[in-house]
């Protein structure tokens, strides 16, 4: 019926007639109290029969109200809002969907013209998107471009605000500063570096007055002791001229040069010890006298023999350190083995090749060419046959190198002359003995089995392969937008876009953190000016102490063996920490997750008191208090697609919210809520859905 009335009356005259139905209702009510009344007057009297007659009226008027009310709510209030919602989503957010005009369809055209507009702003979004990416696609280029070229700079690059804040920053410099948590943008570098010869260096800067004057600072890591050589220089910025400038910094690790430094005049200090006490004592031996008699010259033969032994240790010691001065580089074994193969090949030697699986820190240009030039001289002078190399594991974490041929085991004369042959490496004056020197090594030959001959070639440092190694930092990751943000002071006055969040999602043991359910993950990711950052996130597995129950392991899929050696929450939480530091917690039912880790704030040692956003209150806010506000309808009404295996997996639950409150920034602001003060405001006004999780004390609203 309704559906027929909607389809052959107007809005205007459906609406008429509702109206004219309400007041024919009301007087309705009221002839038929009098009536009631009326007959009522005979029996108990003229004032019982009014009064009769109006508690009648009253009644009826009150139900044909509320009906009346009813019929409004869920067809007009909720319908409204719901294309509100809709209309404010397509607005603000990237949702390319039509809206749904259904639960409108009682409110005339305004369902259809509200789908038309959206329809038409979501063309001319799309053809403004297409005219911005015509226009920006060579910047986008150039900006490729230089990550591709910072990322692969062998130094640390940061650029820096004047209050030490990171605004941009490679690959390397992430591998540089060590901390409890990697480097990233809105960071301080003085959670990473000591301050002392930073803030001289700026200070020496910024008083020189002089834009081109850069600075060599020598300076150690907070929490590794690492010694960092870096140079700053002042980055001056038209838009801010008359604002402090920033500064960029290189740094590289000199741990290891100074280290060799201090090992080099220890070396030093120690020959020259070693070789005064024999010199002391041939000339104590000089000065007595006692050379013409056969005591004496066994006395001299004996220091003299002293002397030449400590002379010779010492050499092989310098050789040592001198191999550690060698620029050296990681390399797999097997890579290594297939550059000598293929080179072999070239000159026709069948060579069978293994290796096991570690890395080789060495010059492999040198030593491949070293191996190289020994087979060669191996199948030609000496005819040997049936060539083949090895690389093994020591025991000493070393490798050893070895090449094995049928045929006559080598002459270490014969071996001596071959290492004096210059190699042709592209340098001069580079022999296989110089090769061995500088990796501190020595190589010989010796008898195998079966009627083999062998050759050895130990190698001091080498790494074994036990998985896949992490793949190099490459990127650059920047917001220069830090440069041009200005101090908001209280936390309620910072715009939403301006907030540093670290959005976060945990899975447990149960629902009843009061009744001993346990953390067994979390996961987090940092958003800056409402966007996440590419690759600062935190996930970690949490060893609960108690088994995890069946049900829970259906829905996470997190067992008991993969905690098993995990992390407690003491641990783990501080790590958490350290990660939101500064930041703005945001969570889906964010109360939920917050009571598991403030149970153990005495065990972590941190109080979890940061501001809070709920994703849960603030689709609230944007789509209304009467919408299903869990994380599946959230993300469907905004069109995130969540991958069914990451749905209830910390991370994959962490990814929906965080894509979820980027899309909701821009469409709180279209509703007036920019600030961070002006949102807990409005969130507050749901609290009958959820409590907001932010103390009132200190996040006023």
């Amino acid at each position: 019926m309704h559906e027929w009335l909607a389809r052959k009356l107007s809005l205007r005259l459906r609406v008429f007639l509702f109206f004219a139905f309400v007041a024919f209702g009301g007087l309705a009510a009221v002839l038929l109290g009098l009536w009631l009344g009326y007959r009522r007057v005979a029996e108990a009297g003229v004032e019982s029969g009014f009064v009769f007659a109006g508690l009648i009226a009253c009644c009826g008027i009150l139900g044909l109200v509320v009906w009346v009310w009813f019929l409004f709510d869920e067809n007009v209030a909720k319908a409204i809002q719901k294309l509100a919602g809709g209309m404010r989503a397509r607005a603000h957010a990237d949702i390319a969907e039509d809206l749904d005009h259904l639960p409108a369809r009682y409110l005339g055209d305004l369902a259809p013209a509200a789908q038309a507009i959206t329809g038409s702003l979501t063309e001319t979004k799309n053809a403004l998107a297409e005219a911005v990416e015509r226009e920006t696609t060579r910047l986008a280029v150039d900006n490729a471009r230089l990550q591709a070229l910072l990322g692969d700079v062998p130094a640390g690059v940061l650029l820096c605000t004047p209050d030490h804040q990171i605004v941009f920053y490679n690959g390397q410099a992430q591998e540089v500063l060590s901390g409890e948590v990697d480097a990233g943008l809105d960071r301080s570098l003085l959670d990473y570096l000591r301050a002392g010869p930073l803030q001289n260096a700026y200070a020496r800067l910024v008083a020189s007055e002089d834009t081109d004057a850069a600075s060599d600072i020598l300076c150690a890591g907070v929490v590794s002791g690492e010694v960092l050589a870096g140079r700053m220089r002042l980055v001056h910025l038209p838009q801010r001229s008359g604002d402090a400038p920033g500064y960029v910094l290189t740094l590289r690790d000199v741990t290891t040069d100074l280290e060799l430094h201090a090992g080099r005049e220890e070396l030093l200090e120690e020959v020259f010890e070693r070789v005064r006490r024999p010199a002391a004592n041939l000339q104590t031996v000089l000065d007595s006298g006692t050379l013409e008699n056969g005591n004496g010259r066994a006395a001299l033969l004996g220091e003299v023999g002293a002397l030449t032994h400590a002379i010779t240790d010492l050499g092989t010691r310098y050789d040592a350190a001198r191999g550690g001065w060698w620029p050296m580089e990681e390399i797999r074994a097997s890579e290594l083995v297939d550059s000598v193969v293929a080179l072999t090949a070239r000159e026709g030697i069948t060579l069978t090749a293994e290796a096991e699986k570690m890395i080789l820190r060495c010059d492999a240009f040198q030593i491949v060419a070293l191996l190289t030039h020994i087979c060669e001289r191996l199948s030609n002078v000496i005819r040997a046959t049936a060539l083949s190399l090895r690389i093994s594991a020591e025991d000493d974490g070393g490798a050893l190198v070895t090449i094995g041929w049928f045929g006559d085991v080598l002459q270490v004369g014969l071996l001596e002359g071959w290492m004096d042959v210059q190699l042709e490496v592209g340098l001069s004056n580079v022999t296989g003995r110089t090769v061995l020197a500088a990796h501190a090594t020595e190589t010989w030959p010796e008898s195998g089995a079966a009627g083999r001959a062998l050759l050895r070639l130990p190698l001091r440092q080498a790494l074994a392969v036990e998985r896949a190694p992490a793949a190099a930092r490459r990127s650059a990751i920047y917001d220069f937008d830090l440069m041009d943000r200005e101090p908001t002071g209280a936390l309620a006055e910072t715009p939403l876009r301006e907030l540093t969040c670290v959005v976060f999602d945990t899975e447990t043991t149960g629902l009843l953190p009061s009744s001993g359910d346990e953390i067994v993950q979390i996961a987090a990711l940092r958003l800056l000016g409402g966007k996440r950052i590419p690759g600062e996130e935190f996930e970690s597995l949490v060893n609960p102490e108690r088994p995890i129950p069946a049900s829970a392991t259906e829905v996470h899929h997190v067992t008991n063996e993969m905690v098993a050696d995990a992390s407690t929450i003491a641990v783990v939480g501080r790590q958490f920490h350290k990660f939101a530091h500064d930041a703005v917690l945001v969570a889906h039912n964010a109360p939920f997750d917050l009571e598991f880790l403030r149970r153990h704030e005495g065990d972590i040692g941190k109080r979890f008191d940061h501001p809070v956003l709920d994703t849960v209150l603030l689709s609230a806010v944007v789509f209304g208090q009467s919408e299903t506000h869990t994380l599946d309808a959230l993300t469907e009404r905004l069109g995130i697609v969540i991958p069914a295996e990451a749905r209830h997996t910390a991370m994959g639950d962490t990814i929906a919210t965080a894509a979820a409150l980027e899309m909701m920034i821009p469409m709180l602001e279209g509703q007036g809520y920019r600030t961070f003060g002006e949102v807990i405001g409005a969130v507050r006004k749901h609290s009958r859905l959820l409590k907001d999780a932010n103390s009132p004390d200190k996040v006023p609203g």
